[in-house]
């Protein structure tokens, strides 16, 4: 599905990630882990396309096909989807024509019963006729940013702490979402988390943590959270260098 290989970017003519390497297959969920300011929103901004990541260096591969130098729309065609950590407010679009846009709908199609059963599901239907994320909560933007990404059916999804700023009730209706859509679809998703509150709802194959712009402790991602709460960050990838007899 996605293969990252010595992958180096920089914004604003910083240098944030440093040959990093990474393997997603078909159908798997792969967690990263990092104290702030380590280059986790950085990776998937630069998976992503997104502009202002400028990729120094290295090679994207999405299923098979070198995206490396494609913009953002083009990987979007390709089955690429991002939800950002923080979603933007965007005044005077709103959110029903958004969520047609992301559906794929012709001007003056109505939703499938399927769709709407979905923006019931986001408690959603009576934020339609407002712009999009304007006065919304943090549960109530990361709901909506959520129901665009899945109505999109991507094959990668890329999770920016979609656990971040949501509160409980929220975060289930979320990651539950999230699963199902996996399960269904066979879809990958590389999902970033600081706590890994959606890993008890998303189920995660693997993890890593990304520490100072690179990539360390490859692993399960239960384990991997464990060892992070145990030892903190820098002391997870102590021990597991330790463990490896590096």
């Amino acid at each position: 599905m996605l293969k990252i290989e010595r992958l180096s970017v920089s914004v604003e003519r910083k240098t944030i990630l440093r040959n990093i390497n990474l393997t997603i297959p078909d159908g798997k969920v792969y967690a990263v882990f990092g104290p702030n300011g380590s280059g986790k929103s950085t990776l998937l901004m630069a998976v992503a396309g997104v502009p202002n990541y400028k990729i120094i260096s290295g090679k994207i591969l999405f299923n098979k096909e070198d995206v490396t130098w494609m913009n953002l729309d083009e990987r979007a065609r390709l089955g690429m989807a991002l939800a950002f950590q923080t979603p933007p407010e965007i005044t005077g679009l709103k959110l029903k024509d958004m969520l047609k846009i992301c559906a794929g709908k012709k001007p003056g199609e109505d939703f499938s019963r399927e769709e709407l059963e979905l923006i019931e599901r986001f408690r959603l239907k009576d934020f339609l006729d407002r712009s999009v994320n304007l006065g919304f909560s943090g549960g109530e933007k990361k709901r909506a940013e959520i129901l665009q990404l899945l109505l999109m059916k991507p094959k990668l999804l890329l999770l920016d702490e979609p656990d971040s700023g949501v509160d409980i009730e929220s975060l289930k209706l979320i990651g539950e979402a999230i699963q199902e859509y996996l399960s269904k679809s066979g879809g990958s998703a590389v999902m970033v988390t600081h706590q890994g509150q959606m890993l008890e709802h998303v189920r995660a194959d693997m993890a890593c943590v990304l520490l100072g712009g690179c990539v360390h402790c490859y692993g399960d991602p239960y384990q991997v959270l464990e060892s992070i709460k145990k030892y903190g960050y820098e002391g997870c990838v102590v021990c597991t260098r330790r463990r490896l007899g590096e």
